[in-house]
């Protein structure tokens, strides 16, 4: 351990977040830069338990301890090695995962958990800074396999395949390689940018990437989740070419709601209104063919997709936002008892904190009105237009929003543009006894 009482020393903290007025008008990602010294402290609260239940609240197993413990005693390299062992995309865990390692932290149970996913994201940051080596297989194997769909699971599939000296192609019906990272996930909470040096990284290593293309039988249609002039690879192709073939489709399917109304203009799943503004965004189209821009939004649902509705609504200019939840909020939620303590949470339970989604137009200390999270209600049958609202408070988002000038375009920046990486360098100060800090500089 860095510091054996650094858990008692530091309080947990987290980044900033870029102030509303200014993220509701762009598409960069909410937080701010955090500072060198916090990150070492942060990772000094780790308290290297005997038994570290992180382990098992990780769904990939991360060494979390171990790179907390380096990253405390200034050594990025290691800690950067320690980390990809277990996690072929940490950028984007360290982004987008919901944290079940930080439920799982045993310092969780009477205090704040170890900022777990801040330490996770920083080292992979830094890692990217100082530049993504590609990793060689030390003899080829002469197989060839043949991925089907980009998503991270593909993804970190055809990396491990051409680290093991496999042939490895994939194949995508989209535009672009990514997947839901590329067409689910708003720009504001991962910058493409992000994804594209990763699949840079994976070309140099080996990974042929092709997208446009549908596998399926001879007689397949082009659905609509597919790019315009997608061809069709029949799947017995696959089987005749390859070694093996490793199917990592997801599902495009939505969970739809069979209520009168459902068939009205102006009603649409999530998934078609994020991947037409993540089009719009990346300059792929000159604009989004479903906008919020001067219109009254309600999104049925309060989880992560939820959230990715709410921030983009909010930066296309709606004029008002209402989103409905069936589960209440967090705070009303009875908390859970463990070892016949009331008032106690488990190690597995998620950790007491406060959580914003990156969608959220509330700042860190003051709520402010843009949004209003109802509890779900059987309501009446969906009207057309041409009625009115339903009763209700609806919020408006600031005027700033409402004027078109306003708002700055995702076109007008450069798709290329490089997300901001992190330099790690020891520090020249003199390591005191609490362990040592490291300052890091931002580099763009």
């Amino acid at each position: 351990m860095g510091d054996p009482r650094g858990f008692l020393r530091y309080e947990r903290s987290g980044p900033q977040r870029r102030p509303v007025e200014l993220r509701v008008r762009d598409w960069r990602e909410v937080y701010e830069p955090f500072p060198a010294e916090e990150l070492a402290h942060q990772a000094l609260r780790c308290m290297d338990c005997g038994i570290p239940f992180c382990h098992e609240g990780c769904p990939l197993g991360n060494l979390i301890p171990e790179w907390n413990d380096l990253v405390g005693r200034d050594l990025p390299a290691e800690a950067s090695e320690r980390l990809h062992a277990t996690n072929n995309f940490p950028e984007v865990t360290g982004r987008l995962c919901p944290a079940p390692c930080e439920g799982s932290c045993v310092l969780g149970i009477g205090a704040e958990p170890v900022a777990i996913k801040q330490v996770e994201l920083e080292i992979a940051e830094w890692a990217a800074g100082a530049g993504l080596t590609p990793v060689l297989a030390s003899r080829p194997t002469g197989k060839r396999v043949v991925v089907v769909g980009s998503g991270p699971a593909g993804l970190a599939a055809a990396q491990q395949l051409t680290r093991a000296g496999h042939e490895v192609v994939v194949v995508e019906r989209a535009e672009r390689i990514g997947g839901l990272l590329r067409y689910g996930v708003p720009e504001f909470k991962l910058e493409k940018a992000v994804i594209d040096r990763r699949l840079a990284q994976m070309q140099a290593e080996g990974t042929i990437l092709r997208t446009r293309t549908i596998v399926g039988p001879d007689s397949a249609e082009v659905d609509g989740a597919a790019a315009p002039g997608a061809t069709v690879l029949p799947a017995q192709s696959l089987l005749d070419e390859y070694d093996a073939v490793v199917l990592a489709i997801g599902s495009t399917r939505p969970r739809d709601l069979e209520v009168p109304g459902r068939e009205l203009a102006g009603v649409h799943v999530a998934m078609d209104y994020l991947k037409g503004a993540n089009l719009a965004c990346e300059g792929s189209i000159a604009e989004a063919p479903i906008s919020a821009r001067a219109k009254d939004v309600v999104i049925l649902g309060g989880g992560d997709t939820g959230a990715d509705c709410l921030g983009t609504v909010h930066r296309q200019g709606a004029r008002s936002v209402r989103q409905l939840e069936i589960l209440p909020s967090r705070r009303r939620r009875a908390r859970r008892p463990t070892r016949g303590r009331p008032g106690r949470w488990s190690c597995a339970a998620r950790p007491r904190t406060r959580r914003a989604a990156s969608g959220s137009t509330r700042s860190r200390r003051a709520s402010s009105s843009a949004t209003r999270r109802e509890r779900c209600r059987r309501s009446g049958p969906c009207v057309s237009s041409g009625s009115s609202r339903p009763g209700g408070r609806a919020s408006s988002p600031s005027p700033a929003l409402r004027s078109s000038s306003s708002a700055s375009s995702c076109s007008s920046r450069s798709a290329s543009r490089a997300p901001s990486a992190r330099a790690w360098s020891p520090s020249s100060a003199a390591r005191s006894t609490a362990g040592a800090t490291s300052r890091w500089t931002r580099r763009t």
